[in-house]
């Protein structure tokens, strides 16, 4: 490993990679440094949807959408942390770094037909503003295929990866009643099995798994080393002037100088168990918590920059992208996290606490249901709710890791995973909820439901709630009645996907001091950063889309200080200028 670059990047998520691809295409010479034995981050892991408004994709299906609108939305969303000078950027540079990418890498995306999370807030949208990474063989990776970080186990079947949103799970729902989506299933699973055979792993991937590797790709294509298995212990401060990190490669500790710059991009601190005890007001109440992302995420990146003079506050009120979750036993001491993406939005599916009541719109976003958890279960023992169904209802779709028809549910009823009950009043003995108003809710409930209805909570209100939900369910895609037992049971606590507070930067990424200026030389990106979505969660992608662009606008500020710094300059110009 060489000793001197221009530029260091601590983490290999997407902002990591997108600053490190950008910097290099800038001219600098580049180095990724990653923790773990595998590349990706939580990327990897993740959906892979980016939400860039007025890019070239959203623009071909909505040619309506504004750069007020935009900003409309993202006030409306952001409230009192609404950040001008950032989202003003963000708007700019957002669509400027998805054609750089598509014109200069293997990074290709594809539009969805996500509606914003709020698209009845003012300046939300239909559709148009979220993207995906395109598919990928990762056999392109040649040697570092083994080296990407492989998919969340308990979201994939069998290993095999499909979109939230494509027409593969709609063809698995549909496997026993159609025979095209028989056949297409079939072939599915013969080529993954196949996969699995000759590579022991799926290789045909989608979602953040092809983010990551066409990122890497692109990486690897520009000759720019991720070195795995090298944590960063510390940055390296001189003349208070950031100048390199100490890091252990391979059991050895060793200095690398940085030219121009250290980009701290280490995820977050999801699993920093004594920054969340502070943060997340259910953890700090005692209660249980259980994080899909990566465990080496531990917030590296925060605790180097603020033993350096860095800011980490705790400003927002929800400090975290929130997730409802349920805990996978996959036996022989391996336990998994579920996230509970796509089952909440089904018909015939509710959501209740402990007390038997209901608490929220279950078919709204997973941030706005785990906040609403959060806030209904404040006074109680713990911050935890259960999706309740009945037989056919749970043979049509499936609830939480239990999938559908034909698959067998014996063994998730005998490991507890599942609950069933022959009644609902037996349904609540077994999972202690009460039984009384557990019945009088589900007695509620449906008196409507049998029309499509929800007038407590409005399921099915807005374009988000229907759109992950079942639209040959008429008139309601969200709503159906719970009626026939067996009925069943999961219970589902809080995790996340990712922090939302973080460092204090610099619009272009400068990490700051508590007076207002800038650490030289030291820089962040991801959710290492402080989010410019100041806590909330306003659609598909929130989080790559804005980590990418500042990861491209930070990179493109680094190179142009580089430039500037070797040509001398007039004095009176400014080097906080954007990409």
């Amino acid at each position: 490993m060489k000793e001197v670059y221009d530029l260091i990047i601590a983490g290999s998520g997407a902002a990591g990679l997108a600053c490190a691809i950008t910097a290099k295409k800038r001219g600098l010479d580049v180095v990724v440094l990653e923790k773990e034995p595998v590349f990706g981050g939580t990327t990897a892991l993740s959906g892979g949807v980016l939400w860039v408004p007025l890019n070239h994709h959203g623009r071909k299906q909505n040619d309506s959408d504004s750069v007020r609108a935009v900003q409309t939305y993202m006030q409306s969303e952001t409230g009192k942390f609404y950040d001008e000078e950032a989202v003003k950027c963000f708007i700019e540079n957002g669509p400027k770094m998805v054609e750089f990418f598509e014109q200069n890498t293997a990074m290709q995306f594809i539009p969805t037909l996500y509606p914003d999370y709020h698209p009845d807030a003012p300046g939300g949208v239909d559709i148009g503003r979220s993207i995906l990474a395109a598919p990928y063989d990762i056999r392109e990776l040649g040697k570092d295929m083994d080296r990407l970080k492989p998919p969340l186990k308990t979201i994939t079947f069998m290993g095999m990866m499909f979109n939230s949103s494509n027409a593969d799970l709609k063809h698995f729902f549909r496997v026993t009643k159609s025979l095209t989506s028989f056949f297409y299933v079939a072939k599915r699973l013969a080529n993954h099995m196949k996969e699995l055979a000759l590579y022991r792993r799926a290789v045909q991937v989608t979602s953040g798994n092809a983010l990551a590797a066409r990122l890497a790709k692109s990486a690897f294509d520009l000759g720019i080393p991720i070195l795995t298995e090298t944590p960063v212990r510390n940055v390296v401060v001189e003349n208070e002037r950031l100048v390199g990190v100490l890091v252990n490669r391979l059991g050895v500790d060793q200095r690398i100088t940085a030219r121009h710059g250290v980009v701290l991009a280490t995820g977050g601190f999801p699993h920093d168990v004594q920054r969340i005890a502070k943060a997340y007001p259910h953890v700090n109440r005692g209660h249980q918590h259980l994080s899909p992302t990566p465990k080496s995420n531990t917030g590296d990146g925060p605790n180097m920059a603020e033993a350096v003079g860095g800011v980490v506050d705790m400003r927002f009120q929800e400090p975290a992208a929130w997730m409802p979750v349920t805990q996978v036993d996959f036996g022989k001491g391996e336990i998994g996290v579920f996230p509970h993406l796509l089952d909440r939005y089904k018909p015939g599916v509710i959501g209740v606490l402990s007390n038997g009541r209901r608490f929220t719109n279950e078919s709204n976003s997973y941030h706005d249901v785990g906040a609403a958890m959060e806030k209904a279960c404040a006074g109680m023992k713990e911050t935890a709710m259960w999706l309740v169904c009945d037989k056919s209802t749970l043979s049509k779709y499936g609830l939480g890791y239990v999938k559908p028809a034909p698959m067998p549910i014996g063994s998730f009823v005998r490991s507890g995973y599942l609950i069933k009950g022959r009644t609902l009043a037996d349904l609540a003995l077994r999972t202690g909820i009460d039984a009384v108003n557990l019945e009088q809710t589900v007695r509620e409930y449906n008196k409507d439901a049998v029309r499509g209805d929800d007038p407590a909570f409005g399921r099915g209100s807005t374009s988000f709630n229907r759109y992950l939900a079942d639209p040959e369910r008429k008139p309601n895609p969200c709503v159906a009645p719970i009626e026939q037992g067996p009925f069943f049971a999961v219970k589902v606590v809080m995790g996340d996907l990712g922090t939302f507070d973080g460092i204090t930067t610099s619009v272009v990424g400068e990490v700051l001091r508590r007076d207002g200026t800038p650490i030289a030389g030291l820089y962040a990106a991801g959710n290492d950063r402080a989010s410019i979505m100041g806590g909330n969660y306003p659609g598909a992608g929130i989080t790559h889309g804005p980590n990418m662009t500042f990861g491209y606008v930070t990179a493109n500020h680094i190179a142009d200080v580089a430039a500037r710094a070797a040509v001398p300059q007039p004095r009176g110009n400014s080097d906080r200028e954007y990409a």
